[in-house]
């Protein structure tokens, strides 16, 4: 394995709180309870969680339910017992590639942190409670010519919490398809198969897919659907329904103070703005709020009513993290951009609902390439960010290694004569008249144009006549930045299994660097 690193303020499309977290955390520490994420703050934040031996023993008998026995339900039912808490959407096919990256991160935390004296364990939180059925019902993978395709199943009914979507027909035989040529498709597809199957819903689909790729890991599974863990989220979502009110004043306050900083509010958020959902005949329905009531299609509740019926409410984004950590001896959340935005904003709620909150730490970033293609970069003289102004401008880079080399000495030599052969005219003319002399700039300014629009009309020239360039620049713009997007973010995890095996999570979990902020390109 090959790995090189790549500043994150490097890629596109970075904001300024997540660059600032990642390589400036002072200024973003008045946003955070732990900015920093040395084994000080870990202590800090461990030291904050005051779990109860009875609510201990409830949330074990909780996750028992879907979990099989392992070392991890056993360490954490232990006393001082801590989580490393990641989680996602449950997508088709697990959704993006960095899901496993957020999964792996947090395998490796905890580890680290027990040995060095604070007992921790991974657990994963499926977002099942989500609504948007448009982002989990796709998935994207590339076939061995790095061609990407989009595998899509019928939209679900509009309400209904996603997790709970039942599988009619997965898409696994355009699975297949779509992985053809690559050498361990077969394998892969079959691990689909094996858990995605037509009977079972979204979010038990996606928990098995994660169970069967991480299992060396021991990677607890939170389902916060089921009945016993909307039991225990309960007593925070009564506390933040009695504190909404109060809630929403603070966080409208950090909002502004998040743009005067010179950052961004993630949550949209106002004062009618509920802080949940209610769960109710299959669907989960947005309220309104008014003052203390909630408005829901004409129908009205008291917030006591709705504290009456806590375990039918659901948290909105900005809530969700505290009911998570309200219910778990958190004291780490492995996180992507959107979600340390959102935390910036759910801080007052950790500290009026919880009384503490997790260190922040950014999830780990790949880009993932074979040899060969890493090879052809190399030929190619292009980097990562070569890549995210557009395939027709990575052609042209590229296509400028293809000019023959007397031809570009050519070039080069006559725009060198040109500019020796009037160095003694600016001169003169610059004595003579300066406007002369800069008429004579912007001429030469239009030579100099005229000649690199010969050199990219022969770098084109070259590249159509190269077919093997040609390919080659579609199948790295396939591989490294589908659909104008990293990798990470588009493509699921199972075409890089089907590429290079399923011992390539081992490999990913070996790669992390709990120190480095980077985006990291690993060659396998």
């Amino acid at each position: 394995m090959h790995c090189t690193c790549v500043r994150q303020t490097d890629l596109p499309r970075l904001s300024a709180l997540f660059a600032d977290v990642l390589y400036h955390p002072d200024r973003i520490a008045p946003y955070y309870r732990h900015p920093h994420r040395d084994l000080a703050a870990f202590r800090a934040a461990a030291a904050e969680v005051q779990l109860s031996a009875e609510g201990r023993a409830a949330l074990i008998a909780a996750l028992r339910i879907q979990n099989p026995a392992g070392g991890s339900l056993e360490r954490l039912a232990q006393p001082g017992a801590v989580a490393v808490v990641t989680g996602q959407q449950v997508g088709l096919f697990s959704g993006p590639v960095y899901t496993i990256y957020k999964a792996l991160h947090a395998a490796r935390l905890a580890s680290w942190l027990t040995a060095a004296g604070i007992a921790a364990v991974p657990v994963f939180w499926l977002a099942t409670e989500d609504h948007d059925f448009a982002e989990v019902n796709h998935a994207w993978v590339f076939n061995s010519e790095y061609r990407p395709a989009k595998l899509e199943m019928a939209r679900g009914a509009g309400a209904q919490p996603v997790g709970e979507v039942v599988l009619a027909a997965p898409p696994l035989d355009e699975l297949r398809a779509a992985m053809l040529g690559l050498p361990f498709s077969e394998e892969a597809a079959s691990l689909a198969a094996e858990t995605y199957r037509a009977g079972s819903t979204m979010g038990q689909s996606f928990g098995a897919l994660l169970r069967r790729l991480l299992a060396e890991f021991d990677i607890l599974q939170v389902d916060p659907m089921l009945p016993a863990f909307r039991h225990l989220a309960a007593p925070a979502l009564r506390a933040a329904v009695e504190a909404a009110p109060e809630l929403t004043a603070q966080v409208l306050a950090r909002n502004s103070e998040l743009t005067r900083a010179g950052y961004h509010a993630q949550v949209h958020m106002e004062e009618r703005t509920s802080w949940f959902f209610l769960l109710e005949d299959g669907k989960r329905l947005a309220l309104r709020r008014q003052q203390r009531e909630y408005v829901l299609n004409g129908r009205r509740f008291t917030s006591e009513e709705l504290m009456d019926r806590a375990d039918a409410l659901s948290p909105n984004a900005l809530l969700r993290p505290v009911v998570q950590d309200s219910i778990l001896p958190t004291v780490a959340a492995i996180v992507g951009a959107a979600e340390m935005a959102y935390l910036a904003q759910s801080e007052v709620a950790y500290r009026t609902v919880l009384g503490r909150m997790p260190v922040a730490v950014p999830r780990s970033g790949f880009t993932i390439l074979d040899t060969r293609s890493h090879r052809r970069m190399d030929q190619y003289g292009v980097c990562l960010p070569d890549f995210f102004h557009g395939e027709e401008a990575l052609r042209t880079r590229m296509s400028a290694k293809l000019i023959p080399p007397t031809l570009a000495a050519a070039l080069r030599e006559t725009t060198a004569a040109v500019d020796l052969a009037t160095g003694s005219l600016r001169r003169e003319l610059a004595g003579f008249d300066p406007t002369l002399a800069l008429a004579l700039e912007r001429s030469l300014g239009k030579i100099h144009y005229q000649i690199g629009k010969v050199e990219g009309k022969a770098a084109r020239e070259a590249l159509r006549r190269d077919a093997r360039a040609t390919h080659d620049a579609r199948s790295l713009y396939g591989l490294i930045y589908p659909e104008g997007h990293l990798q990470e973010r588009v493509y699921s995890i199972l075409p890089f299994l089907a590429k290079h095996g399923l011992d390539l999570i081992g490999k990913i979990h070996e790669a992390i660097q709990l120190d480095c902020p980077d985006h990291r390109v690993l060659v396998f």
